[in-house]
């Protein structure tokens, strides 16, 4: 039986984003190299046994959840069968986000060199993308006359506005003009494609070391960074849970690391910093 193609199928008759489908069928294919069972033959003590063995490991609950997702969605969405596992496991954060000061984000911007690297970076946390959203930028997303832009398709299989720059527009508009990219091609593009993701992660490890920042920052410190800016720019908790796309308030107020009563109109935190390296 194909586990991967079945699954595919019906996940994308139901409208699943290919986020959500990817995680799917990494999951199931590493369930069944275990499990080694005839996927007509599963039964609900396989999988249970199999959550078990994740539970012995010491997985985060997080993950449990997303292997009992995906092997339920592949027991009663692709093999119909009734699958009656109400097991759910806490996602609770142990610990604040990591999060990099305005200093420290001054500092990091510094240590880059590569304009193209820079303008990536800087897009990031400008407008508090996902690593996977900003790798999936198309010229046509970006809306430079109203100073805005649009993640297509992202966490959840949801579109969203982010804001964008004022002191990264001018920068950004050239970037897409100088190279030719067209209305529906890549804005940060590679020989097979997008930029990849591993090697956006491996630009800010260079520039954490070089920057001499003890923090482990990674792509999405830079979102939680963003937010964090946000907040302490006396922008509301519900305008910034906009900007994040989060489904409640209650993500977002992870946030309020500092409060203040006088509500700014909305700007990328970027634009508050005084960093004499522009892209």
């Amino acid at each position: 039986m194909d586990v991967t193609g079945l699954v595919k199928r019906e996940a994308l008759r139901r409208g699943l984003s290919p986020r959500t489908v990817d995680t799917y069928c990494s999951c199931l294919g590493k369930f069944f190299r275990v499990v080694q069972r005839d996927p007509k033959e599963l039964t609900k003590k396989d999988i249970l046994k199999y959550i078990d063995t994740l539970i012995e490991r010491k997985a985060p609950g997080s993950t449990i959840n997303v292997y009992l997702n995906s092997l339920k969605f592949f027991y009663e969405k692709v093999l119909k069968k009734k699958l009656t596992v109400n097991l759910q496991f806490s996602k609770k954060r142990k610990h604040l986000p990591t999060f990099l000061t305005k200093e420290e984000i001054e500092t990091f911007f510094h240590a880059i060199d590569n304009k193209k690297h820079l303008l990536m970076i800087t897009l990031l946390y400008s407008a508090g993308l996902r690593v996977s959203e900003l790798v999936q930028l198309k010229a046509e997303d970006f809306d430079f006359r109203n100073n805005c832009g649009w993640v297509r398709a992202g966490k959840g299989n949801k579109d969203r506005f982010f804001i964008l720059s004022m002191g990264l527009k001018d920068t950004l508009f050239n970037w897409i003009q100088h190279n030719n990219i067209m209305y529906n091609e890549y804005v940060f593009s590679s020989r097979n494609g997008h930029y990849s993701i591993k090697s956006i992660q491996e630009i800010i490890k260079k520039a954490t070391k070089i920057a001499g920042i003890n923090k482990n920052v990674h792509p999405h410190t830079l979102r939680h960074s963003f937010a964090t800016h946000l907040i302490q720019n006396g922008n509301s908790v519900f305008e910034v849970q906009q900007l994040l796309g989060h489904n409640s308030v209650n993500t977002t107020m992870i946030y309020v690391h500092m409060a203040s009563p006088n509500l700014l109109k909305i700007q990328s935190p970027y634009d508050s910093l005084r960093i004499k390296k522009k892209v």
